[in-house]
């Protein structure tokens, strides 16, 4: 090990083979990424705005129905055209929607932004092109963006890096063990390939050739200041304590871990619950809803919402639901590397359970929870009329 693996920065470089960037930024879980989107903006722009032809390139991005908002939004908010690839060209194949896009760009005289790529992370995929996708994109002129949320199950197996991408996020939170919801606090760390890392923004800790560290605050191609300069420093040494006590080889584990915990549990109740997308999954997956929701005469079907209400009367937190929103009753499913084989046995004969509760009455269903403090309140009015203070709920 390097002595500049012994640092966080260098740590997640070797796991990533980018230049990593980005620890003074303050994220939350609630800001929508406010900050890594405006310092991938200021990068890529830095970047392209040092290019002969930048002045005839109209800005395009490539990303998928199936990408998370934040993604989307990071294109409308750089007011670059957006393009979708279908679901089903991205599940058969992404190259034939980024081989289109690459030629209309060229054919023009224009040059291709980025492409927003989560390795078909939401359509539960592993993209076996993405190589040939990054070679499409780079012909063009264009870069390739990789949405650190899907690392856990590539890390310590394939870096991003290596398949090309130029420009990448790690949520801590997600991948490092740091804390999540509540608003934060978090951190997300930027990662650039070499040519890219004269756009990162300043100030940043270098070390110099006397051995010294540096804070360097301007180098003439900077993309310019993002945020605060320090940070989430708790943060950030907590998972820099997870990867040195886990190790490469535990790392790589991790990742191994949580896609086998996934697919055990897809492959064991895909018979109860409808699994739009079929084959081997990364960590997460994606059911829409109940194989046999008990709809009859008047009575209406169990819904996703339904489902994890009743999750709770069985010490189970319910997972994310109605999310990715190109399915009407998502349910997606993520367990960590850290669950037992007995934890996801429990689940599934849970999840079972809950499946045949609505198939033969689905009224169990729409009142659960039956056993919690507080029952079912509508969370619409809880949006709309929020109740801020102890004394207005007395």
């Amino acid at each position: 090990m390097t002595e500049e693996s012994n640092t966080i920065q260098g740590q997640i470089s070797e796991l990533t083979k980018n230049s990593v960037d980005g620890f003074n930024e303050i994220i939350n879980s609630a800001s929508n990424y406010e900050n890594v989107i405006d310092e991938n903006n200021k990068v890529i722009n830095a970047y392209l705005s040092k290019l002969d032809n930048f002045g005839k390139q109209s800005k395009k991005q490539l990303t998928a129905q199936m990408n998370t908002l934040t993604n989307t939004a990071n294109v409308v908010g750089a007011q670059v055209l957006l393009s979708e690839s279908s679901i089903e060209k991205q599940i058969k194949k992404l190259t034939d929607a980024v081989e289109s896009l690459m030629t209309s760009a060229t054919e023009t005289e224009s040059s291709v932004r980025g492409i927003s790529s989560e390795l078909s992370g939401l359509t539960n995929h592993f993209e076996t092109e993405i190589k040939e996708i990054a070679t499409l994109v780079h012909k063009a002129g264009g870069l390739l963006y990789y949405d650190g949320a899907n690392m856990n199950p590539l890390m310590g197996v394939v870096r991003p890096g290596d398949m090309g991408f130029d420009i990448m996020h790690l949520n801590l939170h997600k991948t490092f063990s740091t804390p999540h919801g509540g608003g934060g606090p978090g951190s997300g760390p930027v990662g650039v390939a070499k040519h890219l890392e004269a756009c990162l923004p300043l100030p940043h800790v270098v070390k110099g050739e006397d051995g010294k560290f540096y804070i360097e605050k301007e180098n003439g191609t900077t993309a310019g200041k993002v945020s605060g300069f320090m940070g989430n420093f708790g943060v950030i040494l907590r998972a820099y304590t997870y990867i040195l006590m886990l190790g490469k080889q535990h790392l790589r584990s991790v990742g191994q871990l949580s896609v086998l915990g996934a697919n055990y549990i897809k492959e064991s109740l895909k018979d109860v619950y409808k699994l739009p997308i079929g084959g081997v999954c990364k960590h997460e997956f994606v059911f829409d809803g109940l194989v046999n929701d008990g709809a009859h005469d008047d009575v209406p079907g169990a819904t996703t919402l339904d489902v994890a209400k009743r999750l709770l009367d069985f010490g189970f937190h319910a997972p994310t639901i109605y999310f990715p929103l190109l399915f009407h009753q998502a349910i997606m499913i993520e367990p960590t590397e850290t669950e037992s084989k007995e934890t996801l046995d429990s689940f599934i004969e849970v999840m079972r359970k809950i499946a045949k509760e609505a198939a033969e009455d689905p009224n169990i269903l729409h009142e659960a929870p039956h056993n919690t403090p507080v029952r079912r309140p509508d969370e619409t009015a809880a949006a709309r009329n929020p109740i801020l203070k102890y004394q207005d709920a007395i």
